[in-house]
């Protein structure tokens, strides 16, 4: 692979700075209900469902969503690991903790985003994001068990908080010999953590309300 000049070293740099903000600027958005602002932040073809591209169709989504199903939200940004696939695309994965006002009851969140950025017209935006909940439950209420999304006013169901990664399904299925060391693989290479751990598995359907 040949070395990289001090330019394209820069770039990446000032590109990962750009796309850590993204998702801070994400969570701003969203809690302040800057509807404008919030839907800035994604491609300006970006896809909402099936069969709706576009800005305004996310603005009309969102909105719903917001109104409807809580009064308040406060999203804290975790750990955020990005990975370039080339220039002017890149992967990541962002942790979040979330707290939602819903009526009289407070549910508190834990998820993380799988996300595709793209440089457009040279700006980084959001491609796509995929949340992937682990629990959502009354302050009250410890999530144990199973069916963790606990939302007021609807049946339980699972998130996909480690649908998105095989190696958790890996974990509880293999049990290792005690009596012999386990193998382990090469490190993956300095852009592929995140394409390592997905295996190459397809995204699991995320029902995201």
């Amino acid at each position: 692979m040949p070395r990289e000049t001090l330019e394209e070293r820069l770039d990446r740099l000032e590109s990962i700075e750009e796309i850590r903000q993204l998702a801070g600027k994400y969570s701003l958005s969203l809690d302040m209900r800057d509807l404008d602002a919030h839907v800035n932040l994604f491609a300006p073809d970006i896809r909402v469902g099936r069969e709706k591209t576009g800005r305004a169709h996310l603005k009309a989504w969102v909105d719903d969503t917001l109104r409807h199903q809580f009064t308040g939200t406060s999203h804290h940004v975790g750990q955020h690991i990005i990975e370039f696939t080339d220039p002017d695309h890149a992967i990541g994965v962002v942790y979040s903790k979330n707290e939602h006002e819903c009526g009289r009851e407070w549910v508190t969140m834990q998820m993380l985003y799988w996300d595709d950025y793209e440089r457009v017209n040279g700006r980084w935006l959001f491609r796509r994001r995929l949340p992937c909940y682990w629990y959502a439950s009354d302050l009250n209420q410890p999530p144990v068990g199973d069916m963790k999304m606990r939302w007021p006013g609807r049946a339980p169901y699972s998130g996909t908080f480690h649908d998105i990664f095989p190696s958790w399904q890996s974990f509880w299925a293999e049990r290792p010999d005690k009596d012999s060391l386990p193998e382990v693989a090469a490190p993956a290479p300095l852009e592929g953590f995140l394409k390592a751990m997905r295996r190459d598995v397809a995204a699991p359907k995320i029902r995201v309300r």
